[in-house]
């Protein structure tokens, strides 16, 4: 980052550490509070969780303080062991676009491009099948007598030694030692922090309204970066910056200035807060709902919340969204809209609840 836009980026959260601590103007201050506008814009709602490596009862406190500090409400919050996130196959859900490949579904239940695969093994996909010389990476640890970690490491020596092709996103296959066929082998060492005895999660269902914090906002300053390094690069810099203004705009008013990212500060905080290890990109601490959609999906996941019964899933139904388009969503499949064909998660990505809602009715269904 150049001297440039991090100044720009400091003063930007400086501004916001005296919009925010300043006490705001309320024109129905000597006429009672107004009545809820019929046009009132639709509430952010998301799912957030700790990872099983950052589950501490300090972390726990950090990402409260984190949230409420942004006016962020705390709607439920709890624990899921990885014994249930094992047996109901949360995490699989979770990840589905790259575990369907892995654990959820057989290789012939798999689209995989044939021409692909036996340009690259060399051998047809219908007689590798035929063969029994195909499994998901669940199967291919049973068949190898390994666990996640082994069959990792057989995947890295694969796709270090050339014999690994990519069929799509999310979407590996490899040749091991052997001469099997295995997709998505790196699935198991992920989902093993999840389902490792005595691992869980800690959960929040959160609400906020987005005339305070834009959905982007939420992921980009409150959440930060995947990357924690990267996160915690901005957070040393601009607590460095701000440190002397903040301190003294809340002694004067009595309130907080916006503090670091979560991932920031866990990356920096690690050792203090209680994690066994640094964090990095696939263990960054938390994890949190990339549009209201996901928030939907990632809900009627983990916790099997009641769609129809959802705020924004009844706004979504009663806009005319069959319950089965709706279900289908929810894996992330290509659609059509009217800027082309993609992830319906990637055209979602970061959008208000209200903006979301009328692009989800712009999809072809």
């Amino acid at each position: 980052m150049g001297l440039g836009a991090f100044l720009k980026g400091a003063v930007k959260g400086v501004k916001g550490a005296v919009k925010k601590i300043l006490p705001k103007k309320d024109s129905n201050s000597e006429g009672g509070s107004a009545a809820p506008s019929p046009s009132a814009p639709l509430m952010n709602s998301a799912f957030v969780f700790i990872k099983p490596h950052a589950n501490t009862r300090a972390v726990q406190d950090l990402v409260v303080a984190k949230l409420t500090s942004k006016r962020v409400k705390i709607l439920s919050e709890g624990d899921i062991a990885a014994s249930k996130i094992d047996k109901d196959k949360l995490i699989d859900q979770h990840y589905y676009a790259i575990a369907s490949k892995a654990t959820l579904l057989k290789p012939d239940q798999l689209p995989v491009p044939e021409d692909k695969f036996e340009q690259k093994f060399g051998i047809a996909w219908k007689q590798a099948l035929a063969d029994k010389l195909v499994y998901n990476a669940i199967d291919a640890c049973a068949h190898l007598g390994v666990d996640a970690d082994g069959l990792d490491a057989k995947w890295q020596a694969a796709k270090q030694a050339g014999d690994m092709e990519k069929f799509g996103g999310g979407f590996y296959g490899a040749k091991l030692e052997g001469g099997i066929f295995v997709f998505n082998g790196f699935f198991m060492t992920m989902r093993s922090a999840f389902v490792a005895p005595g691992a869980s999660i800690h959960y929040y269902v959160v609400e906020w309204d987005p005339k305070d914090l834009k959905w982007s906002e939420f992921r980009g300053d409150l959440l930060g970066p995947t990357d924690p390094a990267q996160a915690s690069l901005f957070s040393i810099f601009y607590l460095y910056f701000i440190s002397v203004w903040a301190n003294l705009l809340t002694s004067f008013f009595s309130s907080q200035a916006p503090l670091a990212s979560l991932r920031g500060e866990i990356f920096a905080e690690w050792k203090a807060l209680g994690l066994p290890n640094e964090p990095f990109t696939g263990e960054n601490g938390v994890h949190a709902s990339a549009s209201p959609l996901e928030g939907l999906a990632e809900r009627a996941n983990w916790l099997k919340a009641s769609v129809s019964k959802d705020a924004f899933g009844k706004c979504v139904l009663a806009k005319g969204v069959p319950r089965k388009t709706l279900d289908s969503w929810f894996v992330d499949p290509r659609v059509s809209h009217p800027g082309g064909k993609g992830s319906v998660f990637d055209l979602l990505e970061d959008m208000d609840a209200d903006e979301c809602l009328a692009a989800m009715l712009t999809v072809e269904r």
